[in-house]
């Protein structure tokens, strides 16, 4: 028999109630994470004023007064471990929900976790490459040369001298990482169910996308693959270095790759004391990105300065590629449509591109919205190209998004911090790249690639296929419409929005003057029992009347609920 959906809703909640329960042990440490930095208001409501003179970091500074709600946040979820870090790292990419100040506060995220021992970093690789370290490398350095959440690096030389890092997954982590994706994902299940203003941000969708991107970057095969793509995309371009990868010594928990011997972009004094031409540098990296962008629709969505090598000879080297973005055919239509909106300075395009590409609320209004990208876009008018900030413009645009509760899909959000990323990169290496021109060939071979005869023909061929589908199903869509109709078996669900409140306010009224009326003819007809000469009944009426009548005005007054308990 089919599942009602009540009773499917009724399921998924004792499921998530139950995940909940097998980790009580674990969310009683979240919960206690978050009572400790004043966090834990956010999610129950409640006042934590009397514990501010108690609230201290692990290193026992205050954290109220002095500390924002958004560096208290970021505390926690560093506190929390691994999976919590990837997951502030994951909402950082996410402006257009929560607004630039916590999404440049998770941007920061590190993690402090001390690194695995040698041995159990030897134990990792013997285990996943089925042979002893010794043999596998001539040699190899039991101490890190980095570690993070979810790996650390060793130096090795291979039996054919080529220097190489080792990265190595540390041990534990993907069996927190399961209890704690099992706990957020019951929490979005209930906070979708029960929350509305949790609701709008699809919580157990995001979820969802954190999920796959966290496994995705605790399996290395991925990352294995990511940069032998990257490498045939860059084979022939000499100012770009991939690392190579030695496919003999890859593996789910290890990857095995090129030691690149460079300066990373984070050390600003080494790079100007190099004697190499940091403008070219800064250059040569942003094209290398939106090359990756707009040229292969594959990218490395992480252009932190620390990412970047400067090699000898002003060459630009990549290193952690683990987490990529993707843009597909659909999207790529989409977003150079939006491009195409903002170079002609045409307001009602770039609005209805916003729309299309977003999940728009019913209460979003398009005029607002128009006239907001309108003069967003003044800002920019008739100003040089190298005075744009489009890291700045992209951040009042998402901003404006978020003002009108428009979700973005998770894939462009990516690709807007990318971008954002990329140009603070950029300017912090050589304050004179301006990525706005750099950009603009692109947009421009984007926009003539839009038009190209190849382009036109695929659309017109997938608007064949489409029309072509509908042509088929409709005759059989009607026959089966006609047929239901016949017997009696058709039915119209309508769902009407906001009617509650009007309803509610119309029968108050009636009751309301039903009960006046009444109440009048008790009290001029004296109808027992009376006091003073007055109907009881009739005055109780009237104070009833009067009563249902102060509520109607002031529900009318506020335009809500007059069952709201306000």
């Amino acid at each position: 028999m089919p599942r009602l959906p009540a009773e499917s809703a009724g399921i998924m909640k004792i499921d998530a109630l139950s995940r909940l329960e097998r980790h009580a042990k674990r969310i009683a440490e979240i919960a206690t994470v978050l009572g400790k930095y004043g966090l834990a208001d956010l999610f129950g409501g409640f006042d934590y004023g009397w514990l501010n003179g108690m609230l201290q970091s692990s290193d026992g500074q205050a954290l109220t007064g002095t500390v924002t709600t958004a560096a208290r946040t970021r505390m926690a979820l560093t506190e929390l471990g691994t999976t919590f870090i990837k997951l502030g790292q994951m909402l950082s990419t996410r402006s257009d929900l929560l607004g630039p100040e916590l999404t440049d506060e998770l941007a920061s995220l590190q993690c402090n976790i001390p690194p695995d021992a040698a041995e159990i970093a030897r134990a990792t690789i013997e285990r996943q490459l089925g042979r002893p370290v010794d043999e596998l490398f001539a040699e190899f350095d039991d101490t890190p040369l980095a570690a993070a959440s979810i790996a650390q690096v060793h130096a090795a030389v291979l039996p054919n001298g080529r220097s190489v890092v080792v990265k190595v997954r540390r041990a534990g982590v993907a069996v927190q990482a399961a209890t704690d994706l099992e706990i957020v994902q019951a929490l979005a299940e209930l906070l979708e169910k029960h929350s509305p203003a949790f609701r709008a941000y699809q919580p157990v969708a995001l979820v969802r996308q954190f999920r796959r991107t966290l496994l995705r970057e605790m399996d290395f095969t991925y990352e294995h693959r990511n940069l032998e793509e990257f490498g045939r995309n860059f084979a022939d371009e000499p100012t770009v270095c991939i690392p190579e990868v030695f496919r003999d010594f890859c593996s789910h928990e290890v990857v095995t790759m090129e030691r690149l011997e460079g300066i990373r972009g984070t050390d600003i004094d080494e790079l100007r004391q190099s004697g190499e031409d940091l403008g070219e540098f800064a250059r040569r990296g942003a094209n290398m990105y939106l090359e990756m962008v707009f040229r292969d629709g594959f990218y490395h969505a992480d252009p932190h300065p620390g990412n970047l090598l400067l090699l000898p000879g002003n060459i630009v080297g990549v290193i952690d590629c683990g987490m990529v973005g993707r843009i597909d055919e659909d999207l790529r239509d989409e977003v150079e449509a939006l491009l195409m909106g903002i170079v002609e300075n045409d307001s009602s395009l770039v609005a209805e591109q916003v729309l299309r590409l977003g999940a728009v609320p019913t209460s979003c209004s398009r005029e607002k919205l128009r006239a907001d990208l309108q003069d967003f876009m003044a800002d920019f008018t008739g100003h040089p190209l190298k005075e744009i900030h489009v890291g700045a413009a992209l951040g009042n645009l998402v901003e404006i998004i978020r003002r009108h509760h428009i979700v973005l899909p998770p894939a462009l959000a990516l690709l807007l911090k990318t971008i954002i990323v990329l140009e603070g990169t950029s300017r912090r290496l050589s304050p004179d790249v301006s990525l706005t021109e750099l950009m603009q060939p692109y947009c421009s071979r984007l926009l003539l690639r839009r038009f190209s005869p190849g382009r036109v023909a695929k659309r017109a061929r997938r608007a064949y296929r489409s029309w072509d589908r509908l042509f088929t199903a409709l005759p059989r869509d009607l026959a089966d419409l006609l047929a239901r109709f016949r017997d009696g078996t058709l039915t119209v669900h309508l769902d009407h929005r906001h009617l509650d409140p009007i309803v509610n306010r119309l029968v108050l009224g009636i009751l309301t003057a039903a009960v006046f009326l009444g109440s009048s003819d008790l009290w001029s007809r004296k109808a027992p029992p009376l006091l003073f000469d007055v109907s009881v009944f009739g005055a109780i009426g009237y104070a009833l009347s009067l009563f249902l009548g102060w509520r109607l005005l002031r529900a009318i007054r506020k335009s809500g609920n007059i069952q709201s308990k306000d």
